[in-house]
C-alpha cells in the first residue's frame, strides 16, 4: 500500500462540529482512549512544543510515551510516535488495513464522510493503547471543543494561548476562540494555563468551576532571573532555579513553566519524575520548524510561523538573537492565514531583503505576485523581489550568503526546504 497516496486521498479539511465519527470509531474497536493516561494540550501557539518539552521530560523519567501531534514536516509518520519512534511504513500499512473497513462503513451510512484527522486521530489512539504506553501527550489539531482529539478524558488538560488564528472556524474575538479552547476541560480533572487577560482567564475559571475541575493559573511574574545565550535561555521559576532551554524565545519560558507544572502536578498522581528528567528534559528538546537552524553556512533559520501572535513573537527573536546581522527573508504563505497582518509585522524590518514565494504549490499558498503587491503598502522599503520557492533558496545562498535567511510564514513547505539544501550542498 502506498501510505502517503491513501492518506492523501482523505478530506484534511474540517467539517460541521461533532465528534460523532470518533465515537463510532472508539466504540468499533473497544474504546481504547479510555484505557490511556492522557495529557491533553490545546492552544493557538506553543502546543507543540509544549507536546515535544513533556513527552522528552517523560522518556527522560523512564516512561514510555506516546505523543501526537501536527502538522508533520516531511512525513505523515511523524506525528505518531512512541518512546521518541515514529511510527513504521509497516504498522501504519497495518492499522489502515484495520481501520478501513470501519470506513467504509462509516461512509456507506453518512453523508459526512471521514476526513484525514479523525482517521489520523484514531490510529493513534489504536496504536498507543498497543503499544502499551504509560503515558500519552495528545495534541489538539484545531480549537478544542469539536476537535477529534477531544474524544479522551484526559489527567491534564492544557492550554497554552489564546490568540487569533482559524477565526473562520473558532471565531472572531478571543473570548470565542477561549471558549472553543477551554473545551478540552473536563470533569474532575486538572488544567494548567498561564494567565492572559483578565476575560479569558475568568473564561478558563468559569469552565473549570463548572467542571469541578482543579485550575493551576500559573503567574509570569512567578518567573525570574531570565537571561540567555546562543546555546540556553535560563530562569527560575519558583523553587526550580537555573532552568536551562535549548529553544529559542521568552514564548518558550513559558512553554517550559507549564511543563513543570504539568511535572508537579504527575507527582501528586504518584508519578516519579526526578529533578534530573526535568531538567535534562527541557535542556536537550528539540523541536523542528520552530527558529530551527537549519544550515550554519550560510546561516539559515527555519520558523513555520503563521499566525500574528507567532509572527509577534518570530520578530522579537530575530531582534534577540540577530539585531546586528544583516537580514534576508523568504515568505510564504497559506491562501487561508491572514497574510496581511504577517506581512505587516514581518516588514517591520526595515533594513532587510524580503524574497516572496507562492510555496511549493501555487493553489493552496499566496501568489508570490500579491504578496509583493501587498507588501509595498507597508514598507518603503525597494529591497524586495517575488521568486519560486527553489529558486529563492538558490539566490539567498549564492547573492546573500553573508547574510541570516529566514524561511518564514508556514510549516508545510519544510520538507521541499530541507531536500533542496540537500541538493544544494551535493552540489556545491
Amino acid at each position: 500500500m502506498d501510505v502517503e497516496k491513501y492518506l492523501s486521498s482523505f478530506y484534511s479539511g474540517t467539517k460541521n462540529p461533532s465528534l460523532k465519527a470518533m465515537q463510532y470509531f472508539m466504540e468499533e474497536f473497544g474504546q481504547p482512549h479510555k484505557k490511556l493516561k492522557i495529557i491533553h494540550i490545546a492552544g493557538t501557539n506553543g502546543k507543540g512544543s509544549q507536546v515535544e518539552m513533556l513527552a522528552n521530560i517523560l522518556g527522560k523519567a523512564g516512561y514510555r510515551v506516546g505523543k501526537f501531534m501536527s502538522p508533520h514536516l516531511v512525513k505523515y509518520h511523524e506525528r505518531i510516535s512512541v518512546a521518541n519512534q515514529n511510527i513504521s511504513d509497516e504498522e501504519m500499512e497495518q492499522l489502515i488495513a484495520r481501520i478501513q473497513p470501519k470506513v467504509e462503513a462509516y461512509n456507506e451510512e453518512n453523508s459526512e464522510k471521514v476526513t484525514l484527522f479523525e482517521l489520523e486521530t484514531t490510529m493513534a489512539l489504536l496504536y498507543f493503547y498497543e503499544k502499551k504506553c504509560d503515558i500519552v501527550v495528545l495534541e489538539t489539531g484545531l480549537g478544542g471543543l469539536y476537535d477529534c482529539t477531544n474524544i479522551v478524558q484526559p489527567m491534564i488538560s492544557m492550554i497554552t494561548s489564546i490568540g487569533y488564528d482559524h477565526m473562520n472556524l473558532l471565531g472572531n474575538t478571543l473570548l470565542e476562540i477561549a471558549n472553543q479552547k477551554a473545551g478540552i476541560i473536563k470533569e474532575n480533572s486538572e488544567t494548567i494555563f498561564m494567565e492572559q487577560e483578565p476575560e479569558i482567564n475568568e473564561k478558563i475559571k468559569q469552565v473549570c468551576r463548572e467542571k469541578n475541575n482543579n485550575l493551576h493559573l500559573l503567574h509570569k511574574k512567578e518567573i525570574t532571573n531570565v537571561s540567555y545565550d546562543d546555546n540556553f535561555q535560563r530562569f527560575d521559576y519558583q523553587n526550580f532555579k537555573n532552568m536551562e532551554i535549548n529553544l529559542k524565545g521568552k514564548k518558550q519560558i513559558e512553554n517550559a513553566v507549564m511543563c513543570i507544572k504539568a511535572v508537579q502536578v504527575l507527582r501528586n498522581k504518584s508519578y516519579f519524575i526526578s529533578d534530573s528528567a526535568l531538567r535534562e528534559g527541557l535542556k536537550t528538546v528539540v523541536h523542528k520548524g520552530r527558529f530551527e537552524v537549519i544550515k550554519n553556512n550560510p546561516l539559515i533559520v527555519y520558523d513555520g510561523a503563521h499566525n500574528q501572535n507567532a509572527i509577534e513573537n518570530f520578530v522579537q527573536n530575530v531582534q534577540r538573537y540577530y539585531d546586528n546581522k544583516d537580514r534576508v527573508y523568504v515568505v510564504s504563505i497559506l491562501k487561508t492565514k491572514d497574510y496581511e497582518v504577517i506581512l505587516k509585522e514581518l516588514l517591520k524590518d526595515e533594513k532587510a531583503f524580503f524574497v516572496f514565494t507562492s510555496g511549493n504549490d501555487e493553489n493552496l499558498y499566496v501568489a508570490k505576485e500579491k504578496l509583493l503587491e501587498i507588501a509595498k503598502k507597508y514598507t518603503r522599503n525597494p529591497q524586495m523581489d517575488a521568486q519560486e520557492l527553489e529558486d529563492a533558496i538558490d539566490f539567498v545562498q549564492t547573492k546573500y550568503k553573508k547574510y541570516v535567511t529566514f524561511i518564514v510564514g508556514s510549516f508545510y513547505i519544510y520538507g521541499t526546504v530541507i531536500e533542496k539544501l540537500k541538493g544544494c550542498d551535493k552540489n556545491d
